[in-house]
C-alpha cells in the first residue's frame, strides 16, 4: 500500500487539495480533520464541555465516524447522520481544536485513521499525519501559505456555502489556531522531519493539485 502524509496550518487548502489530488492517483483520500470535527460535533450534542476528559472518555466507545463517497464528493456521517455541512460552522470549528487536543480522543481516531491506511493506497491529511499517525508514510507534504491568503480562501469558501463572516473573524480564528495548534502540549503542528515543504500563497488551486500530483509521483519513483 502506498501512504501518503499531508499536513499543515488551518485553511492551507489540504482538504480540497489532497481530494483532488487522490482522485487523480486513484488513492482513497482521508480527511482526518472532518473526523475531529465530527467526534467535536459528537460531543457537543451531549453538552459535554469540551476540556472534560473523564466526560468524553466515557462517550468514546459509542463513537461512530464513516467517510463515504457521495458521487466523487467526500461525506462525514456521525452515528449514522450527514454531519458534512454542519461540523465546518464556526462553533465546531472553535471546539474541535480543544477535543483534539484530548489523548483519548487523537488515539480512538488515530487507530481508525491506521486501519484505513493499512488497506488502502491513501492521501490522509492532518496535522500530525507524517509525525504521529503515519510516522511511516511512503511520501510526507507539509502544504503551508500565510495566514492571510489562507484567510481570503476559507472565507470565499464560507460565502460559497451560505455562511456568515467577515474577513477579519476568519483571518482572527486562523491565527488563533495556528499557535494553539503549534503550542499544544500532544501532537503540536511541525513537519515531520523529512517532509517536503510546498508553500501555496503563490499559486492557485489547480497548480497546487499539480504540484503535490508531481511531487508524490517523483517521490514514489525513487
Amino acid at each position: 500500500m502506498i501512504n501518503v502524509a499531508i499536513d499543515g496550518p488551518s485553511g492551507a487548502g489540504k482538504s480540497s487539495i489532497s481530494r483532488e489530488a487522490a482522485r487523480r492517483l486513484g488513492y482513497i483520500y482521508v480527511d482526518t480533520g472532518a473526523m475531529y470535527r465530527a467526534a467535536a460535533l459528537y460531543v457537543m450534542q451531549h453538552r459535554i464541555d469540551p476540556e472534560d476528559a473523564e466526560a468524553i472518555g466515557r462517550i468514546l466507545p459509542m463513537l461512530d465516524i464513516e467517510l463515504k463517497n457521495d458521487n466523487g464528493e467526500q461525506k462525514v456521517y456521525l452515528c449514522g447522520e450527514n454531519v458534512s455541512r454542519v461540523i465546518r460552522t464556526r462553533e465546531v470549528t472553535r471546539c474541535a481544536p480543544i477535543v483534539s487536543a484530548n489523548p483519548k480522543v487523537r488515539q480512538c481516531l488515530s487507530d481508525m485513521q491506521q486501519e484505513m491506511a493499512q488497506k488502502n493506497n491513501i492521501i490522509m491529511d492532518g496535522r500530525d499525519i507524517g509525525t504521529v499517525v503515519l510516522p511511516n508514510a511512503d511520501v510526507k507534504i507539509f502544504l503551508t501559505a500565510s495566514p492571510e491568503v489562507r484567510a481570503r480562501r476559507r472565507h470565499k469558501e464560507m460565502l460559497e456555502k451560505g455562511m456568515d463572516a467577515t474577513y477579519e473573524e476568519v483571518l482572527t480564528d486562523i491565527r488563533e489556531r495556528d499557535y494553539y495548534d503549534e503550542n499544544k502540549p500532544i501532537s503540536p503542528l511541525k513537519p515531520a522531519r523529512d517532509s517536503i515543504l510546498l508553500d501555496t500563497s503563490e499559486i492557485d488551486f489547480e497548480q497546487s493539485v499539480q504540484l503535490v500530483v508531481d511531487t508524490i509521483k517523483n517521490k514514489i519513483s525513487k
